[in-house]
């Protein structure tokens, strides 16, 4: 299973904090289809993290059935 968890904006569009997928393959890029498709983010400005490393989305990347993957919104300075 892939665990997904969400953050900030990207929680309350989802109207929860994480989920689990069942998958033994999927990219990332067909992970976030999936996602946009269910939640329809439209606008919604957010990063990705994968086992806690940020990548970018648009990167080519296969998940495995033990990764973590975070959608997290833009992070304000302090």
């Amino acid at each position: 299973m892939i665990e997904i968890k969400y953050f900030g904006a990207v929680a309350e569009k989802t109207k929860c904090e994480f989920e689990k997928i069942v998958s033994s393959e999927i990219s990332l890029q067909e992970l976030l289809l999936d996602l946009e498709e269910k939640y329809q983010f439209n606008s919604l400005s957010f990063s990705v993290a994968v086992n806690q490393k940020i990548v970018p989305k648009a990167t080519d990347f296969t998940l495995k059935t033990s990764d973590i993957v975070a959608l997290l919104p833009p992070f304000a300075g302090g």
